[in-house]
């Protein structure tokens, strides 16, 4: 893959309000990370890019974080999604962030697009190079053509898409994970914004 300037997009993102930091490697992302989050309540969404940076182990070390991928068998996914919507700093990825700095999600649960939205300090989005798409249009193919399918083969629903994870269906199917769609145009107001940006790929 052909590294990718990030200056549009920073620029973009700055001018809508987003803190904005990008890195060259996970390795100094999580670092970043690690070092700038101490003593909060963290909340994580269904994220691989999370799991690729190790971000779970480094942050729990000094910080209470609630990831549903991480349920302890006494635990729930569905009180800990609960639990982390309600920390002070939430962080995931994205499905896709067009050039023009438009911010894409599909959720089937929701959790995920919904601490997107609101509820939270702070939220921070990681975001390797792989997710970058030049417009609108295409940030929203990836989300539903790309991303999805993927993550249907990975969870092993019974979706059309999952069969070749190749492209959306539009299915009907009861196990279909694509149900909300999020768009971040701009900043929202009443909470902090930060990207972070990876030149490497992540995630799906």
């Amino acid at each position: 893959m052909t590294r990718k300037d990030f200056t549009k997009l920073e620029t973009n993102l700055r001018a809508f309000g987003y803190q904005v930091h990008s890195f060259e490697t996970v390795k100094e992302a999580a670092a970043y990370l690690d070092a700038s989050i101490d003593q909060q309540s963290v909340g994580f969404g269904g994220s691989m890019t999370l799991g690729e940076m190790g971000l779970y182990e480094a942050l729990s070390q000094h910080n209470q974080v609630f990831w549903h991928l991480r349920a302890a068998d006494t635990e729930t996914s569905e009180k800990i999604r609960r639990e982390a919507m309600m920390t002070d700093i939430y962080i995931t990825s994205v499905n896709a962030i067009s050039e023009q700095g438009e911010i894409v999600n599909i959720d089937g649960t929701c959790n995920r697009v919904a601490s997107i939205f609101y509820g939270h300090e702070k939220v921070i989005f990681v975001i390797g190079e792989n997710k970058i798409e030049k417009d609108y249009d295409a940030a929203l193919y990836r989300a539903r053509n790309v991303a999805a399918p993927l993550n249907a083969k990975r969870l092993g629903k019974k979706t059309p898409c999952a069969a070749k994870a190749d492209r959306c269906y539009d299915c009907k199917s009861p196990e279909r994970i694509c149900r909300g769609l999020s768009v971040l145009w701009q900043k929202p107001t009443g909470c902090a914004y930060e990207v972070i940006l990876v030149h490497e790929e992540l995630g799906y």
